[in-house]
């Protein structure tokens, strides 16, 4: 069965001239190999049993059965009823219901957001969700807010244009080192965080937003909550469901699989090392690097979350930390045992085994990863069959550029694609020269090279000898001119002062910091520039196609 991709083509005002937005993500390079390689066709087997979801298909086959399901999805509708989601009650009724298929992604509680992918992934979720019950099946989008995560630096900034450029603003160093930020309140900095991107971004548009967000991320909010509280704002009744990977009730149904990890953690060492050397004989880089006797969970002792270690047959301890006489420092299996029958709030899994239990719960038919998790997930897909865990189907996000109307008229008017334009300088450079006619040094070195090739026969004839000192002065040459032209397209590129601001601009839009845009600007910018235009833009003009980067133009 097809996917509908066609509805950014009806909608979307400016996907009329394909011809210059077209991106092809893998072509241009801005997919790592496993992710390009699975949308290829090729090497799938190294998701086993994990099934890739090739552009153009919905997952098929019976809908997973969730742990606790009915349980977890009461207390959703009262933890998104907090949250301000509008068809909370309406969502967890489908959720309970086990003949529902669940689609989930999710994403660390960024600072305002986080970075625009966030929110992507948000709609890609209940875009696909409303795809499948388009087609007569019960649907609902999970968002899971890795709450439990403890890196300050994923969430603790938010960078936003400005008419300076691209400015990011932060919440300072980082005050209490291994917290999940799940238990973090965001402190007074957040209060001088907005009045500082209200200032550097005027109008009175943005201004109502800002204070509207502000009503949110208060000194004593914590990240979790104030993430969800926006992102539903920001997709309405639309919104997936907002799942807090702290939350008790999950803790609770995750309980039978955190015992699991610990009881089968010799197999569980052993299906993650076979699968690493799979990967590696393919010629992939391992996206987590393996390490002995390291267990896929965590540990909170003291406020702090910290790995556990496995030490002989039967023992533990954290890293990090000497057993504090308290047990809280390490003791045996059967002790981390009775601390997660006691309190499964305090045991956490890695990344390679979090998608196994969040996938145990909520019986997932579709998990939505963006390139970076799907690299991963060919070394986590180890742990389902010794979990038992029911495998989902796996799916690659669509990737997406907000890039409005006036600037794509820009772009054509250049006479240069996106993709140009995304792609590295140099290239860029020789496309607008070779625009201008300034291409100059090309048709010279051609027939410089033909000349050079001319001396190959009379050379030999002369002395066989010669012909290495031949490739080599022949190369030296054409190496010189090559750097040469360089040079010259370059400076015939930017002789244009209007052509070079204008691109420098174009570029600055698309490529903020040197990085996709998706990947840096903070989520609530865009609501703040654009109202409610941005979301509705996301759900009429996003493809489901993971190939080719999405242009959303609010």
């Amino acid at each position: 069965m097809t996917a509908n991709a066609s509805t950014s083509s009806v909608t979307n005002p400016v996907t009329g001239r394909p011809e210059t937005l077209r991106v092809d993500l893998a072509a241009e390079g801005l997919l790592g190999g496993l992710p390009a390689a699975f949308l290829a066709g090729t090497d799938r087997d190294l998701l086993t049993p994990l099934r890739f979801l090739a552009p153009g298909e919905v997952p098929s086959g019976p809908a997973p059965a969730g742990h606790l399901r009915r349980e977890l999805a009461a207390a959703l509708a009262g933890s998104n009823r907090g949250y301000g989601h509008p068809g909370a009650d309406e969502m967890a009724r489908k959720l309970a219901d086990p003949a529902t298929r669940v689609v989930v992604t999710g994403q660390q509680p960024g600072l305002l957001g986080g970075p625009l992918y966030a929110f992507a992934k948000m709609a890609a979720a209940a875009r696909w969700a409303a795809e499948i019950e388009a087609r007569g099946e019960p649907a609902v989008a999970i968002y899971w807010v890795a709450t439990e995560d403890h890196d300050w630096a994923e969430v603790s900034a938010a960078v936003v244009p400005t008419k300076e450029g691209p400015r990011s603003f932060d919440l300072g160093a980082d005050p209490q080192p291994l917290t999940p930020v799940g238990m973090r309140s965001f402190g007074a900095g957040v209060e001088d965080v907005l009045r500082a991107i209200t200032a550097a971004v005027p109008g009175d548009l943005y201004g109502e937003w800002m204070a509207a967000v502000g009503a949110w991320y208060r000194p004593d909010a914590r990240f979790g909550e104030a993430f969800s509280r926006l992102m539903v704002q920001l997709l309405g009744a639309r919104s997936p469901l907002m799942l807090d990977a702290m939350h008790p009730a999950l803790k609770t149904a995750q309980r039978p699989w955190l015992r699991r990890l610990v009881e089968r953690r010799a197999e569980i060492e052993e299906a993650l090392a076979g699968r690493d050397a799979e990967v590696t004989a393919r010629g992939y880089e391992l996206r987590v690097q393996p390490q002995r006797n390291v267990s896929p969970l965590f540990l909170l002792s003291h406020g702090e979350r910290r790995r556990i270690e496995w030490r002989g047959a039967d023992s533990w301890a954290l890293r990090g930390r000497e057993d504090d006489g308290g047990g809280g420092g390490g003791g045996n299996a059967a002790d981390l045992l009775r601390i997660i029958d006691d309190n499964p709030g305090v045991v956490s899994p890695g990344v390679l085994a979090r998608s196994a239990l969040q996938d145990a719960v909520l019986g997932s038919s579709l998990f939505l990863v963006g390139p970076g998790e799907l690299a991963y997930m060919a070394q986590a897909s180890a742990v389902y069959p010794v979990l038992e865990v029911d495998a989902p189907w796996l799916a690659l996000r669509p990737q997406t550029l907000v890039l409005e109307g006036h600037q794509a008229e820009k772009l054509e008017g250049l006479g240069i694609t996106l993709a140009d334009l995304l792609g590295d300088r140099k290239k860029l450079d020789h496309a607008l020269a070779a625009q201008g006619g300034a291409n100059f040094v090309t048709p010279v070195r051609q027939r410089i090279e033909a000349a050079l090739d001319e001396l190959r026969a009379p050379t030999l004839a002369a002395d066989p000898s010669l012909e290495r000192p031949l490739e080599k002065t022949r190369e030296q040459i054409l190496r010189a001119l090559d750097l040469f032209g360089e040079k010259a397209e370059s400076a015939a590129a930017r002789r244009d002062d209007v052509l070079t601001r204008r691109l420098e601009q174009l570029r600055e839009a698309c490529l903020p910091l040197g990085r996709l845009q998706e990947r840096v600007i903070v989520a609530a910018h865009f609501q703040g520039k654009y109202g409610s235009r941005f979301a509705e833009s996301y759900w009429e003009q996003m493809s489901l196609d993971p190939r080719f980067l999405q242009v959303i133009s609010p």
